[in-house]
């Protein structure tokens, strides 16, 4: 048992360090917004991202099912939707908010995992968090921006479960990098669409590395790790630290300071994360200890 409970929590300190990575290389990620736009500053992190994975794994393509490359494709082209969308939003909304609305996602999972109604009780009380930001925040919301948030936060979803299928499917980190591959090669052609040849400015490119390595190679990969040894209800829950560490990363890099509304709001939905997904855990207890018929 205490080797048990020693891997939980190193799969949770695992977790936790990639969030801080992630909010921090987010938070970089929108001072150079103005040079390359969001979708240019996607397909940057994406495409460093996917090189340093496959460059360092070398995955194989030997000995892997329909099922497999049907698992790790849908993977990839959900990372690409769900960055996509994060940092659309992030042109329109501040770090902390975006992250408060995206949480939704991971958060209507767990309740469904769960299958209590007492559970719903508090994906109302997230929602009424995301209303205190939306009407007493410091900034107004723009529309689009809460509008590509939510999507990223389904997104958000599909990927704990598609991260969870991929690296039950592959060894090592190789999925992974498959799917980050394929997440570059379908984000390509918009970045370059939208940045042209700013995407190949040194500074950029150095900036663009960076931000890989903080907010997707290294996160991924712990989560990726995590997911191993967690279930989707554990991990999501941890999840939930996602809007405070956001708006920590956001006024201290960016500067976006927060209401006392903002920040209300902010605790509301993190609080309702947690209590939704301990429910799910009790649930999946109760089954556990169920004997069999």
């Amino acid at each position: 048992m205490r080797a048990t409970n020693g891997a939980v929590i190193g799969s949770a300190a695992i977790v936790v360090l990639g969030l801080v990575c992630q909010e921090i290389g987010a938070a970089v990620a929108v001072t150079v917004f103005p040079e390359v736009g969001p979708i240019g500053m996607v397909t940057l992190r994406l495409v460093f991202s996917a090189l340093i994975l496959l460059v360092i794994f070398r995955p194989s393509v030997r000995r892997r099912s329909r099922s497999d490359w049907m698992t790790v494709l849908l993977f990839g082209l959900v990372l690409a939707g769900m960055n996509a969308l994060f940092y659309l939003a992030l042109e329109r909304l501040h770090l902390g908010v975006t992250l408060t609305i995206e949480i939704l996602g991971p958060l209507v999972l767990s309740v469904v995992v769960s299958r209590r109604a007492s559970s719903w009780l508090w994906a109302l009380l997230a929602f009424a968090g995301v209303a205190v930001v939306g009407w007493g925040g410091a900034s107004e919301l723009d529309p689009l921006g809460v509008v590509f948030a939510a999507g990223a936060g389904a997104a958000w979803a599909g990927y704990i479960l598609l991260s969870a299928r991929t690296g039950a499917a592959f060894g090592r980190l190789d999925g992974l990098a498959f799917a980050m591959a394929i997440g570059a090669i379908a984000i390509l052609p918009f970045g370059i669409g939208s940045a042209g040849l700013a995407l190949l400015q040194p500074w950029v490119l150095l900036l663009g590395v960076a931000i890989a390595v903080l907010s997707s190679t290294v996160p991924y990969a712990l989560e990726l790790i995590a997911l191993r040894r967690l279930p989707a209800s554990a991990f999501s829950i941890l999840l939930s630290l996602a809007p405070a560490l956001a708006a920590v990363a956001g006024f201290v890099i960016l500067g976006q300071a927060l209401s006392w509304a903002d920040a209300a709001g902010i605790a509301l939905v993190v609080v309702a994360s947690m209590g939704a997904v301990r429910a799910a855990a009790r649930t999946d207890h109760v089954e556990t200890d169920e004997p069999t018929p």
